[in-house]
């Protein structure tokens, strides 16, 4: 009998028995998803509408309680836009762009993540993780209105698995028993203590941090700029070394507090301990009701691989960041773009099954540079050793009246997407003076056009993108059709397309991948380097 681990903010998927369960042969699926958090459902979305049946197995009915990831940047919303639900998570959220540092009471800088115009999405929203998951949740339904072959299970534990070559045998337990299924491939999106990997024997390396924070959501009516606040030797009394304040949807405030190694959680977590802070940082007179309380470790981790033969690892599963800098949800969904396309390659028989393996090699890329950019911010926001709080320090003071230290300041670097720079997939650049930031390996930046936006005229294929030039409006090759998008100065009435695709380049041509990474570019079409580069964009070269 499956128990429940957590209380539900909302009932989604509730339990009910399938055929499957009294089969006389075990149920077999193209696709199964473990695990129906964002990145599951989002993975799971993106290979329905690119056609394939996939299985989602969840082992609660919905999504548990509590704000969780509440960062999302804005190749996040972009992929989120792609699967259907990006207008809903903007609408609902709370879009910033400026941040602020304090050093005790004084404030040492700002900064505004998105300086220029011209974007569809905001730099950043803060948006309540069981929101973002509903909305997943209601692109499902909507896609399964329009027939496409996408289920979610809840209630269904997987308990066993088994590598048979041709496939995985699963065991599920459910509330009316046990019952198998057979799986060609299986994407594990279980989470940060994944049974999956456990069930593999599969590690999981990395750093633990000494070190604990409090979570308090609070909701309250306070005219506090919509910002990104952060301390440093806070000035209110028992903040610790660090604290943060964010505003979200629905007058919450998150407000985290740094607690230091050995503590006594619950004590820590005490009500009256945990108003005590919040009065401390807001004042006495604040008014407010705890919505949600929590305390979380800093763990810095990955799989060695995130590809074992027929199993994908994805999201928390496969890798785990501190939450300053905002890389856990946003890097996991930047894995699932990554997979579904090349799963979908695969299954129909247009990319070798060894295209697999660059997900493994591009996300564990992403993962590392997500790791180092994190554990840097955990230990310029913990110091450990004399030296390091000496140094973080001596960076802090500086930077109140020189301009030198700001960029040394470390409050958490917030996430970018990965540019997979050098990688198996990632092909020539023969566009001299182009901006490095749409190089080969980065993700398209997006433009205002004459009608709309570039990023949502690019299809859910290749793309061949010519800037100024000539292209075919058709083009193949090993089997594989490449949508064209010509465009020229009348659709870039802000110039913001030629200033980030073409730089002092009077025309180009750019190779799109189907999650909107730059796979070459050339100054002009070049059939046979064209057709080069998407051989080896599809792990046929």
């Amino acid at each position: 009998m499956t128990q429940s681990r957590y209380r539900l903010a909302f009932e989604l998927y509730p339990y009910r028995k399938v055929a499957a369960q009294d089969a006389p042969v075990p149920e077999r699926h193209p696709i199964v998803v473990v695990g129906a958090g964002p990145i599951g459902v989002a993975t799971a979305l993106d290979l329905a509408q690119r056609g394939q049946p996939v299985l989602v197995l969840d082992d609660h009915e919905g999504i548990g309680e509590g704000s969780r990831a509440i960062c999302f940047s804005q190749r996040c919303l972009e992929i989120a836009d792609r699967l259907g639900c990006g207008a809903a998570m903007v609408e609902k959220g709370v879009v910033w762009n400026v941040g602020k540092v304090f050093h005790g009471d004084d404030r040492v800088f700002e900064f505004n993540l998105q300086p220029e115009a011209g974007h569809k999405n905001p730099a950043f929203i803060n948006l309540q993780q069981p929101y973002f998951e509903k909305f997943l949740i209601d692109q499902v339904r909507a896609e399964q209105d329009r027939g496409l072959e996408i289920e979610i299970r809840g209630r269904n534990r997987v308990t066993a698995l088994e590598d048979r070559g041709d496939c995985i045998a699963l065991s599920v337990d459910t509330p009316d028993g046990p019952y198998s299924l057979h799986a060609d491939w299986l994407i594990a999106c279980d989470g940060a203590r994944s049974p999956l990997r456990e069930m593999m024997g599969l590690g999981f390396e990395g750093r633990v941090f000494e070190d604990n924070f409090l979570i308090a959501d609070v909701k309250m009516t306070a005219d506090f700029p919509t910002e990104r606040w952060f301390w440093f030797e806070p000035p209110f009394k028992d903040a610790g070394q660090s604290a943060l304040l964010h505003k979200q949807p629905d007058d919450i405030w998150r407000i985290d507090f740094q607690l230091g190694w050995d503590i006594d959680r619950e004590k820590e977590l005490d009500e009256a301990n945990i108003r005590a802070r919040v009065d401390a940082m807001l004042g006495p007179e604040a008014q407010y009701e705890l919505e949600w309380t929590s305390i979380y470790t800093f763990q810095c981790r990955r799989m060695e691989r995130f590809r074992h033969g027929r199993v994908m690892f994805a999201g928390d599963a496969a890798h785990q960041v501190s939450p300053f800098g905002a890389r856990g949800a946003n890097s996991g969904m930047q894995d699932a773009e990554n997979l579904a396309w090349k799963l979908d390659l695969v299954i129909r028989g247009l990319a070798p099954e060894h295209l697999l393996d660059t997900y493994s090699e591009e996300r564990v890329f992403g993962a590392d540079e997500n790791i180092l950019n994190s554990t840097r911010a955990t230990d310029f926001i913990t110091p450990k050793t004399e030296i390091s709080t000496l140094f973080r320090n001596a960076v802090l003071t500086l930077a109140h009246t020189h301009a030198f230290a700001m960029p040394l300041v470390n409050s958490g670097r917030l996430s970018v997407p990965c540019v997979y720079d050098g990688l198996s997939l990632t092909g020539e650049d023969r566009l001299a003076g182009a901006p490095a930031r749409t190089r080969p390996g980065a993700p398209c930046v997006d433009a205002p056009l004459r009608d709309g936006f570039l990023l949502d005229t690019l299809g859910s294929g290749f793309t061949l993108l010519a800037l100024n030039t000539d292209a075919p409006e058709t083009f193949s090759e090993a089997g594989l059709d490449v949508a064209q998008l010509a465009l020229g100065a009348d659709d870039d009435p802000t110039g913001a397309l030629s200033a980030r695709y073409l730089g002092n380049a009077a025309a180009a041509v750019y190779l799109i991948r189907p999650d909107q990474h730059v796979v070459a570019r050339w100054p002009a079409f070049d059939e046979t380097a064209t057709r080069a580069a998407l051989r080896r964009a599809t792990g046929q070269e």
